[in-house]
């Protein structure tokens, strides 16, 4: 987008907040639309009138603590090798992180394939792949274990922490946090899910729904489609990314998930259980689940003392209220999830110098 027209997308958000007349709140649902406001400088340029609010839109931060501390007990099993991408590496669990308690069993991996080779190359381990994210991550999950079935590798199995963002959402201003005013809508997700997944926020709870990618302009256009629609009262959902968001999303990511996953109550670190909102293997993939084969009945979870990632994830508060921050808690140490992922909150105020 040229210069010209993010100047016009920000004198269209300073217009409209005048029109409105009263402080709004956007929350930018995903991780990445949080680095990129800070990394393109867009927080100074908004009005003093606007609040950007950071979701809980980073799959690591909102992976409950329990789950971390299962990964580490199998990390500790000399039968076992552990496949996780890099951010899941440094989340503290209740006695350490990945990167302190394990016997050199595990492995970071850029993709679920990476996973799935580990497991041909390793037929004496079981290959135990951590599968995090939203619905962009979860398609790629699911056909590694259909290469799987195909292969018959019984060394490989999963622990499921992916989660679905829009029931989340709703969580989010059904009970956590009803003062949240719009939603900047993921791209990446939204490219799997279509612009239309958000149609029941706009009309349960009246809030504007707008899709955008990660470009600076792009950013502000959608913020000011979004300032728009508060001024004007008419709630919609818009996409601001239409070379890559279509408003049915991707049909064959979609059934992908649907033929091997289902939704259940599962936990979200913050938000606590949220109905329908996490996936888990259907019944008929059972054997592909790490916490079955292993016998996990139950993952019990807890948060750290002091860490208020929680309130950061549900937009209640900024990072530098939390009096971890800075202190005990930061890169080099971090206490919650929330200073570890590069997708992180208090990762991004960290790094560019926010107090």
């Amino acid at each position: 987008m040229s210069i010209e027209r993010i100047l016009t997308a920000r004198e269209q958000i300073e217009a409209a907040c005048d029109k409105a007349g009263r402080p709004i709140q956007i929350m930018e649902v995903c991780g990445t639309h949080t680095v990129s406001l800070f990394r393109h400088g867009i927080r100074s340029m908004l009005p003093k009138s606007l609040k950007m609010l950071s979701g809980p839109g980073c799959p690591v931060c909102v992976t409950d603590q329990g789950m971390i501390d299962v990964v580490i007990e199998l990390a500790q099993r000399d039968d076992c090798l552990i496949a996780t991408y890099g951010d899941m590496i440094r989340v503290p669990g209740a006695g350490g992180s990945l990167e302190t308690q394990h016997r050199g069993n595990v492995k970071v991996v850029f993709s679920s394939d990476h996973a799935l080779a580990l497991a041909r190359k390793h037929p004496d381990k079981t290959v135990v792949f951590v599968a995090v994210g939203f619905e962009t991550t979860t398609p790629p999950t699911a056909v590694a274990l259909r290469q799987a079935q195909a292969e018959g590798l019984d060394n490989f199995c999963i622990i499921c922490g992916h989660k679905i963002v829009v029931p989340a959402m709703a969580a989010l201003l059904s009970a956590r946090n009803d003062k949240i005013d719009a939603f900047l809508c993921p791209g990446h997700v939204s490219v799997i899910i279509g612009a239309d997944a958000y149609t029941p926020i706009v009309e349960q709870f009246g809030r504007p729904c707008v899709v955008a990618g990660f470009e600076a302009g792009q950013i502000l256009e959608g913020i000011a489609r979004i300032c728009t629609q508060i001024a004007d009262q008419k709630p919609q959902v818009e996409s601001v990314y239409g070379a890559a968001v279509k408003n049915q999303g991707n049909p064959v990511a979609l059934q992908l998930m649907d033929e091997y996953f289902e939704t259940w109550d599962g936990p979200w670190r913050g938000l606590g259980v949220i109905p329908g909102a996490s996936l888990r293997l259907k019944d008929e993939f059972s054997r592909f689940d790490a916490l079955k084969r292993f016998g996990f009945a139950e993952v019990p979870t807890e948060e750290p003392a002091g860490c208020l990632c929680g309130r950061v994830l549900c937009g209640l508060i900024d990072p530098p209220q939390c009096g971890l921050f800075g202190k005990k808690c930061t890169p080099d140490s971090p206490v919650g999830p929330c200073m570890v992922s590069t997708e992180g909150a208090c990762s991004a105020w960290f790094k560019y110098g926010i107090k």
